[in-house]
């Protein structure tokens, strides 16, 4: 009898490697579970959610980046859509919640497919033609603003700003926060740098106190003897910028400040006092001291140098001038996206609409595969419409039926009316984003849901790893020389 070949081992022990379909399926599935932790932040309606970190912190957001950021996501297929929804929240600013839902939504609309056994391959090469389609679209149908009108671009820039808040704790503020925030952005110079936009907070008092510095602002880092009697504003100051230890303190503070100062007032920092000059000062029209809330504030207004503003936000708790500033700063982003592409779409769930509407008449138009999977990803793209419906309590089946009809008759921008539980022009109702937000989330939701389903084995290496099971497994074997 011929000698049985000796088994190989080719993976350490205990190494688990799962491979082919189930691995897939479970891949989707984990997708979906992270889909359910922001589904319904989503819009004008969502709700929050209030995460506890290790250290007993709270954190009230609404903002699909940050939630995601917070949840301690260890699957590492889900992981990916941490990641898009990161690289959403870099690129354009708002939009994380969204793109976390498309590429859910993908995946668990193929899931069908991977199960009976349809090759991956055929349905990314579908889907990137599909994304291909969809984007071009956009940037057809995309209205473009004609920015000589000064007037005219700052009514576009406050809608946008106003969707961007639509959906955020601050809603009812929204009036004058957009304002402020088209404000903030357009004090700057082209670059439009958002370091220039600083924002501090401080608690007490009601949001409608917050307001708008043009200059910089902060807290007063230092007092000394006789301060009081000092006058409290001086025109035209020149305004020396000393790395010298006047008091001891925590040098964070002090760093911050000069570095804002010498970017905003020109000027350069000194080490010594021994050798100033006319041309290393800087300086402003105005400095003043000012009491906001329980704080002292000194703002320099009227900087030569840098276009730069601060906003101080005012509120009750610490969590909801947190979210207010999470908030503002999609809303800043949006802003200045609207300002660099001029270009824009109807939101409320019409641009998705009016692409699923157009991916799914050109499937019928074509043969094989590519038909059954573009139709699949024009009906995944109704997952936006459908969630603000759902998170508003609407009936989300019949305003679909009422949205499809409508896109088939060419209402190409008709989206859910979350006023009035229906459809309306969403165009006409302002309800404006910049058309890169939804190019850029198409095409992230659809590279995360192919990278996913090209990935057909996961192996995981226990020792290498250093979550091990939970209790005994930190930290095993460390400083012991290990059997084998």
């Amino acid at each position: 009898m011929a000698p049985t070949n000796p088994q190989v081992i080719l993976l350490k022990e205990g190494t688990d490697s799962s491979q082919g379909v189930p691995q897939l399926v479970s891949n989707i599935n984990a997708c979906q579970v992270i889909a359910e932790a922001v589904r319904t932040t989503l819009g004008p309606r969502g709700m929050d959610k209030l995460m506890v970190d290790g250290r007993g912190k709270a954190t009230i957001s609404n903002d699909g980046a940050t939630i995601l950021k917070l949840l301690d996501v260890i699957h590492p297929a889900a992981k990916t859509l941490v990641d898009i929804a990161r690289s959403q929240d870099a690129e354009v600013g708002d939009g994380t919640t969204s793109v976390t839902l498309l590429a859910a939504e993908f995946l668990k609309q193929l899931k069908s497919y991977v199960e009976d056994g349809l090759h991956p391959q055929t349905i990314i090469r579908a889907f990137r033609t599909a994304t291909h389609l969809a984007v071009n679209k956009i940037k057809e149908i995309a209205v473009s603003v004609k920015k000589d009108d000064k007037q005219e671009q700052r009514q576009l820039l406050e809608k946008c700003a106003a969707t961007a808040l639509n959906s955020k704790l601050i809603a009812g503020q929204k009036e004058f926060f957009s304002k402020m925030v088209v404000d903030a952005v357009m004090s700057l110079d082209e670059l439009l740098s958002l370091k220039m936009i600083g924002i501090k907070k401080v608690q007490g008092g009601a949001l409608e106190e917050s307001h708008l510095i043009a200059g910089v602002a902060f807290k007063k880092t230092f007092s000394y003897a006789g301060f009081e009697m000092q006058p409290k504003r001086y025109d035209n100051p020149k305004i020396a910028l000393l790395n010298v230890e006047l008091e001891l303190k925590a040098e964070k503070d002090n760093a911050e400040v000069r570095v804002n100062c010498v970017e905003a007032c020109g000027g350069s920092i000194q080490t010594t006092v021994s050798s100033l000059t006319d041309n290393v000062l800087g300086q402003c029209e105005l400095f003043e001291e000012v009491q906001v809330g329980g704080e002292r504030y000194n703002f320099f207004k009227g900087c030569p140098k840098a276009k730069t503003c601060t906003i101080i936000l005012r509120g009750g708790a610490e969590q909801f001038t947190e979210e207010t500033e999470r908030s503002l700063h999609d809303a800043i982003m949006i802003v200045r996206r609207a300002i660099k592409n001029d270009s824009i779409v109807a939101g409320g769930g019409a641009i998705e609409m009016e692409l699923s509407k157009y991916l799914r008449d050109y499937s019928r138009t074509i043969p094989g595969k590519q038909q059954l999977l573009i139709g699949v990803y024009a009906k995944a793209l109704e997952i936006i419409p459908r969630q603000l419906c759902d998170n508003a309590g609407f009936d989300a089946t019949n305003i679909l039926n009422k949205l499809r009809a409508k896109h088939a008759q060419g209402g190409m921008w008709y989206g859910v009316d979350i006023n009035n539980e229906d459809i309306a022009d969403n165009f006409a109702a302002c309800v404006w984003e910049p058309s890169i937000v939804r190019i850029n989330a198409l095409t992230a939701a659809s590279e995360a849901a192919c990278l996913i389903l090209s990935v057909d084995e996961t192996i995981k290496n226990p020792r290498s790893s250093m979550d091990g099971p939970p209790g005994g497994g930190r930290g095993r074997g460390r400083g012991r020389p290990h059997a084998h």
